[in-house]
């Protein structure tokens, strides 16, 4: 018995073999089909097994060898979608399997695509066919088989592993005919050609978008049908309609409200267990299997509790965090790659380009949020680039964690590399937090006195004078807007944080060399370089060989507290504004072939390191500094906050924009503690 049923365009997965590749003329093979046999669940019936005939004579390969498009995703709407073709006349059927090669497009776009297919990354393809006729047999005690025995596959897709399973037919979607033919099998008492098709209809029009295979197939990925929104052939539809026997009849109106019904209710079912499961955090494929099963929502919301049950059992029976072989969790190392990938992008001298990271050169900033957005399960087919920037900003992905580590690692890069002079004669500690800290300055031990024979030891006290000061924030704002990713502005995200990381270097050689230029009071009153400390020359002199030995034997002579003990401080530092560094390099270079006995520079004066600082320039061209080791006595302290030190960033979604704000921030603060340690002349 032939039955005309109407039947949307059909989905099958493949197999592209990556080792097929040919670089030069940029073709790969697939097998579109190998016969498998899967099983499909129907609505309103018993589910069935599908079968698509491979013997020459049942399969349509005209659409195929005329150029069939190669397509990204199944996407019909767009040309962009167009990723290449089937090469005209490959297509054929070889031991029972479909081959075709396909030659891939050279555009721009298209490029990565290509290379993922060459290094095996891609290896899911699936192809769209319709079927015009199937022959219905059925065992003892078994499922009806449906064989189609005349069927075109017309297009060729790269997926990724797996499809959308929620993606099914819709009610605006076109239908073709297909006769059905059932082997021995009479129309039932009081049944309609009419009746019988309208159900059928109906319930393929509410199927599941997926189905489960019961063989085996050929392929490394899980073989997988769905239902297509691609519209058929009307040609072809229409020639086989009229060469087929039809008993079919116009729909009544209430047969079509019927079947909407049918279609509008199978949606909210599959809307409904995506949703329970996605909010519950159960994995994907067991909500793929509910749908596939055509579980009902009630018996669905059964199940997920009963997982979600499970699932704490299991986290409070076996409490050890599982580690991944290698010892890096999947998620972060490709986090890490994407990252090392933009930031070799930016600087490929400072960034080598590693390993993992090879897979993502040359993507742009949108396409990097498109794949975050699909490893986190966000289907971004059909979305706008506008619309990938926006949830790639606001949602669970990996790509906001990116952005945040290539701006820290270029920020940390640009502060590292500024020059800051000051570190060599200063010394570093940490504050527990923003009080004030008050830094004892120690005298010297008190003499030691003879103790004669039974004598007494006598007590002796440390004189000392204290200094104080805090640390400080200094920080600043700045937006990066989903328009940056839309333009794909890698120096947004780049150059940007670069210029932050010098900015803050420059503020803390700022606050540190503005000691030395302002000369501030210190703990006793008495400027930091000033007479009555004994570290400012009375008349300014050139830096030459004897201004130098006389600061030398000045910060030598310096006393204790008590004014008497002789510290014998050395220099080991010359500190000089950059219009004297030439002068003062050759002051402490090494004369080879003095011109005179006394233009000999002495060891003593050779074995102090110059120290060049621009900052100095603005207070006076001709002033010049002594400074000794901190690791002899105290000169300028600096301190960053605890957990906190030199630069730190910080990046949240934005609310007063709609993209992510970066903050900038530097918790730090200085101050000379000891005069002793430090001399200055005027110059002249």
């Amino acid at each position: 018995m032939d039955t005309m049923i109407e039947l949307p365009a059909m989905r099958r997965s493949a197999e592209l073999a990556p080792n097929t590749a040919d670089a030069d003329s940029r073709t790969v093979e697939v097998v579109w089909s190998a016969g498998a046999r899967v099983r499909r669940a129907t609505f309103f019936g018993e589910p069935y097994d599908e079968e698509l005939s491979l013997d020459p004579a049942h399969v349509r390969l005209d659409r195929l060898n005329a150029g069939a498009p190669f397509l990204k995703v199944h996407e019909l709407d767009t040309l962009d979608a167009v990723i290449g073709s089937v090469v005209p006349g490959s297509a054929r059927i070889e031991n029972g399997r479909g081959i075709a090669l396909v030659r891939i497009s050279e555009r721009a776009d298209v490029e990565p695509i290509w290379r993922d297919i060459q290094a095996g990354h891609i290896r899911a393809v699936s192809i769209g066919y319709q079927v015009h006729r199937f022959e219905v047999s059925k065992a003892e005690a078994a499922r009806e088989l449906w064989r189609a025995v005349d069927w075109t596959p017309f297009e060729v897709s790269a997926v990724a592993v797996g499809a959308d399973p929620a993606a099914g037919f819709r009610a605006q979607h076109p239908l073709h005919d297909c006769v059905l033919h059932r082997r021995d099998a009479p129309t039932p008492q009081g049944a309609s050609p009419m009746t019988d098709k309208t159900q059928t209809a109906a319930r393929n029009a509410a199927a599941p978008a997926t189905t489960q295979p019961t063989e085996p197939v050929e392929t490394e990925d899980t073989p997988m049908t769905e239902l297509s929104s691609a519209a058929p052939d009307p040609k072809v539809a229409a020639s086989e309609t009229r060469s087929q026997p039809k008993t079919q009849a116009t729909p009544s109106p209430d047969t079509e409200a019927v079947a909407t019904r049918a279609r509008e209710a199978e949606r909210d079912r599959v809307s409904t267990i995506y949703d329970l499961a996605g909010r519950l955090n159960l994995e994907r494929g067991f909500a793929e299997d509910l749908v596939k099963r055509g579980v009902s929502v009630d018996e669905s919301r059964r199940l997920i509790l009963d997982q979600v049950a499970a699932k704490s059992d299991e986290t409070r029976t076996f409490p050890h965090v599982s580690v991944p072989l290698g010892g890096r969790d999947e998620r972060i190392t490709r986090r890490d790659a994407v990252a090392n990938a933009l930031l070799h992008r930016y600087s490929p001298t400072l960034f080598q380009l590693e390993d993992a990271a090879r897979q993502y050169r040359g993507m742009t900033l949108l396409e990097l949020a498109r794949e975050s957005l699909g490893n986190a399960g966000v289907n971004t087919r059909g979305l706008s680039r506008d619309e990938v920037a926006t949830r790639a900003l606001h949602s669970t992905s990996d790509f906001p964690e990116i952005l945040s580590a290539v701006t820290n690692k270029t920020l940390r890069q640009a502060y590292d590399a500024y020059p800051r002079t000051f570190m060599l004669f200063c010394r570093q500690v940490l504050a527990t937090d923003f009080k004030a800290m008050h830094r004892v300055q120690l005298g010297e031990a008190p003499q030691l006195l003879e103790v004669g024979e039974s004598g007494e030891f006598k007590r002796g006290t440390l004189g000392e004078s204290k200094e104080s000061y805090k640390v400080k924030t200094y920080g600043r704002v700045v937006a990066i807007t989903r328009q940056t990713l839309i333009n794909d502005d890698l120096d947004a995200f780049t150059r940007i944080p670069a210029m932050y990381g010098n900015s803050i270097a420059q503020l803390e050689s700022d606050v540190v060399w503005g000691i030395i230029t302002a000369n501030p009071a210190m703990a006793d009153g008495n400027a930091l370089f000033h007479t009555t400390h004994k570290n400012l020359a009375g008349t300014g002199a050139a830096l030459d060989v004897s201004s130098v030995g006389a600061a030398r034997a000045a910060m030598a002579k310096q006393t204790g507290l008590d004014k008497k003990t002789v510290l014998n401080v050395r220099p080991a530092f010359l500190i000089v504004p950059a219009s004297l560094e030439l002068k003062a390099e050759q002051l402490v270079a090494q004369n080879l072939v003095p011109a005179a006995t006394s233009s000999v520079v002495p060891q003593s004066i050779r074995t102090l390191a110059p120290i060049s600082e621009p900052r100095l320039d603005a207070a006076s061209e001709t002033a010049w500094y002594l400074a000794a080791s901190p690791n002899q006595i105290d000169t300028i302290e600096y301190a960053y906050l605890e957990g906190q030190q030199g630069a730190y960033i910080e990046t949240r979604n934005g609310f007063d924009v709609d993209g992510v704000e970066i903050k900038c921030r530097l918790d730090f603060g200085a101050k000379a503690i000891d005069w002793r340690g430090l001399y200055k002349n005027p110059g002249a």
